[in-house]
């Protein structure tokens, strides 16, 4: 198993700086790049676990705390295991902070982050992958879109809000994308439903952009995320197989 470096960072953006957590093997060579959007409930140890296992698979992976403005996290005060039926007052928190994170800021930030790591030894030269989860599938799409340069590869799991009939809906980028597209959609999920997933799907395939997307057969939404009641193991594995794979097209 390759041994990995785990490195609290700090990036400056255009309106502060971004507290951040970089993994990447041990040996200290250039790696290929992944950027992991977080999920609503931000960046924790279950994120850095998850970019831990990309540094182990030969990767140096970088996951900023995208809600910086809100202060460093952890943002929100959470419990170990996150079961926000038994608090609905997280969500109370969190929403807010969320919507406050519009399209136009989180551009701006991830080409903070793109210049960021193209900067850093640890990563090899050329694009980079893109993983995001929740949010953080949105950020991924709307990103491979804007900064179709910059990114090789981009991944979506459990992603709500893909395909709206709003006028900043992320598929609307789709015709500037140039990476291969992976999104694994979360089973029943009411942040997805079929209408937007068939609107996704019925852009990429329009722009001409190499792309596979699937529902997960009783997998809910968040079903990566292990510190949380929604965690499905299966769901959780296939996901893996999945990125890696894509990975493994793309570098």
């Amino acid at each position: 198993m390759t041994s990995v470096q785990g490195t609290a960072v700090d990036i400056p953006t255009e309106d502060g700086v971004a507290d951040a957590y970089l993994a990447h093997p041990g040996d200290g060579a250039p790696r290929p790049a992944v950027l992991l959007f977080q999920d609503a409930f931000g960046l924790r140890p279950q994120l850095r676990s998850m970019a831990d296992r990309l540094a182990e698979a030969g990767y140096t992976a970088l996951v900023p705390n995208v809600f910086y403005r809100h202060g460093r996290a952890p943002v929100f005060e959470l419990p170990e295991f996150i079961d926000p039926s038994a608090r609905p007052e997280i969500f109370e928190k969190i929403m807010p902070v969320m919507q406050s994170l519009t399209p136009e800021l989180a551009m701006r930030d991830a080409g903070a982050y793109l210049r960021w790591l193209a900067e850093r030894p640890e990563v090899a030269e050329g694009p980079v992958a893109l993983t995001g989860y929740c949010m953080g599938a949105r950020l991924s799409l709307l990103t491979a879109g804007t900064y179709p340069d910059r990114v090789a590869a981009a991944a979506g799991f459990h992603g709500g809000r893909l395909a709206t009939d709003t006028p900043d809906s992320p598929h609307l980028v789709a015709g500037n994308i140039t990476a291969e597209l992976y999104f694994g959609h979360a089973d029943d999920d009411p942040s997805l439903p079929p209408e937007q997933i068939e609107r996704l799907a019925a852009a990429l395939t329009e722009a001409g952009v190499r792309h596979h997307c699937e529902v997960y057969d009783g997998a809910p939404h968040g079903y990566t995320q292990a510190d949380t009641a929604s965690y499905h193991r299966e769901g959780d594995e296939r996901h893996w197989a999945a990125l890696l794979d894509l990975l493994k097209r793309t570098f």
